[in-house]
């Protein structure tokens, strides 16, 4: 098995692409290792001493770790746990492993059309360009009085450097042009 790596915007975060399905339909992110409680292949790489975070997505898992960490000491022991887990045939999850996919808040009339169709240009448009950077960006909700949407960015676009400029220059613009009720984009922590 050969597993490529790429570097992400995020320099504290490292895209693993294992050469097969990982979560296939949407995405999980583990914020610490109890979190990972959830998937075996989590937890192992949580074990990792300088492991932050951990993302899987469709076909590529992304790794955060600490700032002071170097990649060299950190890169070759996740390789070999996520080698490992696919060798052996174990499942991802361990119980309840659902994907993570946009909130489904209820929304009526007018307003349920705007969500749909920022739901629909996240998912055409912008989520399959995060995930070329080892991210998601989800909708959480959206505030018809104010015109306001909130996102919420994960994998290595959470706590990425660019995050902002990414939710403003392209996102909110793009929300903005094909949504005009869209006045702002802010993301969720």
């Amino acid at each position: 098995m050969f597993i490529q790596t790429e570097a992400t915007p995020n320099p504290e975060v490292l895209k693993f692409l294992p050469g097969r399905e990982v979560m296939g339909e949407g995405s999980r992110d583990f914020r610490d290792a109890d979190d990972a409680s959830a998937s075996p292949l989590a937890a192992e790489i949580f074990a990792i001493p300088g492991v932050t975070r951990v993302f899987f997505g469709p076909d590529f898992i992304t790794v955060g770790k600490l700032p002071g960490r170097d990649w060299a000491h950190v890169k070759a022991p996740i390789l070999a746990a996520i080698m490992d887990h696919f060798t052996s045939g174990v499942a991802l999850f361990a119980g309840d492993g659902e994907a993570v996919g946009h909130d489904e808040g209820a929304y009526e009339g007018e307003t349920a059309q705007i969500v749909a169709e920022i739901k629909d240009l996240l998912d055409t448009r912008i989520r399959p360009a995060v995930a070329q950077d080892g991210g998601d960006i989800l909708f959480s909700r959206f505030d018809a009085a104010t015109g306001v949407v909130w996102l919420n960015m994960r994998g290595a676009c959470s706590g990425c450097p660019s995050s902002t400029a990414t939710l403003r220059a392209g996102v909110e613009n793009m929300l903005k042009h094909y949504v005009p009720e869209v006045t702002r984009v802010e993301q969720t922590l």
